[in-house]
């Protein structure tokens, strides 16, 4: 009996330090997490931001839009060639299968050879015709992002806005239409680019 009790002071004297190890320890956690005050410089309250709606600029900035009939126009090019190339193939296979049987070896390993390279021929064309459709579109892309950045540039020259972004709904849910200058875009860029292709 005098065992058991022994065993069970020392177990509560055990469970007491631990209770009080875990009450200190908690709050030295606590004040080392209390934020301190963050303070606000003006030049954080000056931040101005603008921004420009991407899918307007897209359907109404002229050089936008013939890049993209252009690319089209390359594309429909690109498609009526290769269908000419599948159709060329189609054929000489009908007339493999017409003569089939009546084939001599000689003739159907000389058949292999040519449905190997025509298939060959095929695929080098369309890699060849997809990367310059890809490399043309690239380029156009990267001309239209240098226009909007040299008209941004011209623009901001006062230094009335800290950033220029372009809007693009999925990336946004909250948009003030106060620093909205599309309709500035658009007009800077047209009139560049009209100047330009009159030229």
């Amino acid at each position: 009996m005098k065992q058991l009790s022994l065993a069970l002071n020392v177990l509560l004297l055990v469970l007491v330090a631990v209770l009080f190890y875990l009450h200190f320890n908690a709050q030295k956690k606590q004040v080392a997490v209390t934020p301190s005050k963050t303070s606000v410089t003006p030049s954080a309250i000056d931040t101005r931001i603008a921004y420009f709606d991407l899918d307007t600029l897209q359907a109404r900035y002229q050089y936008f839009k013939d890049a993209e009939a252009q690319l089209k126009t390359k594309q429909q090019s690109m498609t009526a060639e290769l269908g000419g190339l599948e159709r060329e193939y189609q054929k000489k296979m009908s007339e493999w299968q017409q003569k089939g049987p009546g084939m001599s070896q000689a003739e159907a390993d000389a058949a292999q050879r040519e449905k190997a390279r025509m298939e060959q021929r095929y695929q080098t064309r369309r890699q060849v015709l997809e990367e310059g459709l890809a490399k043309q579109s690239m380029e156009i892309n990267k001309d239209i992002k240098m226009k909007i950045e040299g008209f941004l540039k011209e623009y901001n020259k006062d230094n009335r806005y800290s950033y220029i972004l372009a809007y693009m709904p999925e990336l946004f849910y909250y948009r003030d239409t106060t620093n909205n200058i599309t309709d500035d875009l658009l007009k800077g860029l047209n009139e560049s680019y009209k100047k330009g292709t009159s030229d």
